[in-house]
């Protein structure tokens, strides 16, 4: 069977390289019993891809049984999949059977498999490496014949870092790692697939078909579509429920797709990929914007001076140097030091001016560390030194503001 049939028989929608890639890997690796773990962000349709490896594989005539351990208490999964005997906790009232023994000889898909508590990995291990189980309350050695297929959102590996995940299960269930792309690296699969769920909620619901003019192409194109296939059938199927017009503009599509935050819509290219570098620059451009407002209120103020007509605006309109001085402009080369000064004047009243005498010069030193450690202090001051809020105020996360405290030995 071919890509292409693949996509016919599983409803798969799109010609990405990335998604052929994905398909032929799952082809491929169906007939063996190799266990899988299939990566990719919510709603990409992981669950998809297990139902082609248990079709395609020679179990396709067992069982095919879809566990979300995400949504599974702690205290009751062990008996959701290895089963019970009576009386083995309160309310067990008869024996059960667990998942891995109904689906002997057939698949089992573990969905959300990083959320397991560390007991049942330990259990889930020895299945993996010996067939074995035991049941909750018994010491009975069960056996099984089952191939496990499981799928996560997150990195596991930093689980495994983290303490949260064993690294021998990781390596077991990652004998064959399966990425399926998300909908934001489908660009050219976009309007293929709202065209698909476009006609077939037109159809459900019996309405006309949905009609998308050039502006609307571009702005699901250009979306980043966090909740990936299944957000853009939500909205396909808002959109043939809700929308008279059955040619949308792109001023109607809008209605229908959620504000992107700012961070996502800058103009401008962040390097790397660490957020907390972010954060820390964008500090410092605050207070940048905060130098800039300082100055934009001292010509202000300069202008009501010149404009009330008295002798100080007589005496600044005769001494042009010293308007140059007072609208001087900041120049901060980000490969210079951090540190640079301006020189502005202090003004005496009109009465005791004197030229030659009372202007003086002072040199004010705006050293981005002093400026930053400030605005930590004031923000602490402001809330009282509830660390949670000042990081928000701030703009950052709280484990940078932690860090920034240690770093300038703030109390």
């Amino acid at each position: 069977m071919d890509i292409q049939d693949i996509k016919n028989r599983f409803g798969i929608i799109g010609n990405s390289p990335l998604l052929n890639r994905a398909i032929d890997i799952a082809r491929q690796v169906a007939p063996t019993d190799m266990s899988v773990l299939i990566t990719g962000e919510s709603g990409s349709g992981k669950e998809v891809f297990s139902q082609i490896i248990h079709h395609m594989s020679a179990r396709k005539h067992g069982s095919f049984i879809a566990v979300n351990c995400g949504a599974i208490p702690e205290g009751t999964i062990d008996s959701e999949l290895f089963g019970h005997e009576k009386g083995s906790f309160t309310g067990a009232h008869e024996a059960r059977k667990g998942y891995f023994e109904v689906a002997n000889g057939g698949t089992i898909f573990l969905d959300e498999v990083a959320e397991l508590p560390l007991g049942t990995q330990a259990r889930l291990l020895r299945v993996l490496e010996s067939g074995e189980y035991l049941r909750v309350g018994s010491s009975k050695v069960q056996k099984t014949d089952v191939r496990i297929i499981a799928a996560t959102n997150v990195d596991v590996y930093d689980r495994v870092k983290s303490g949260k995940f064993r690294e021998d299960l990781y390596y077991r269930l990652n004998t064959v790692p399966l990425r399926i792309p998300s909908l934001n690296e489908r660009k050219e699969d976009i309007y293929l697939l709202f065209r698909k769920f476009s006609a077939d909620f037109s159809d459900k619901y019996r309405s006309p078909g949905i009609q998308l003019e050039p502006e609307a192409i571009q702005i699901l194109t250009n979306y980043s579509w966090p909740g990936n296939v299944r957000q853009l059938k939500n909205i396909a199927e808002q959109i043939c429920v809700l929308e008279k017009d059955r040619n949308v503009n792109g001023t109607e599509i809008l209605k229908y797709i959620p504000n992107e935050s700012a961070a996502n819509n800058l103009p401008m290219t962040v390097s790397g990929n660490s957020k907390e570098d972010f954060s820390e620059r964008d500090i410092l451009y605050k207070v940048l914007f905060d130098m800039k407002k300082d100055m934009m209120e001292l010509k202000k103020l300069v202008a009501e001076i010149m404009q009330s007509g008295g002798n100080t605006a007589h005496i600044i309109a005769d001494n042009p140097q010293y308007i140059n001085q007072l609208y001087q402009e900041v120049d901060l080369n980000p490969q210079s030091e951090s540190t640079f000064t301006i020189k502005q004047p202090v003004i005496h009243h009109p009465n005791d001016f004197n030229y030659a005498n009372d202007i003086e010069e002072v040199e004010e030193s705006l050293s981005l560390v002093e400026k930053e450690s400030d605005l930590i202090r004031k923000a602490l001051k402001k809330h009282k030194g509830k660390r949670k809020f000042a990081a928000q105020e701030l703009g950052i996360s709280e484990r940078t503001l932690y860090r920034k405290i240690k770093e300038l030995n703030l109390s």
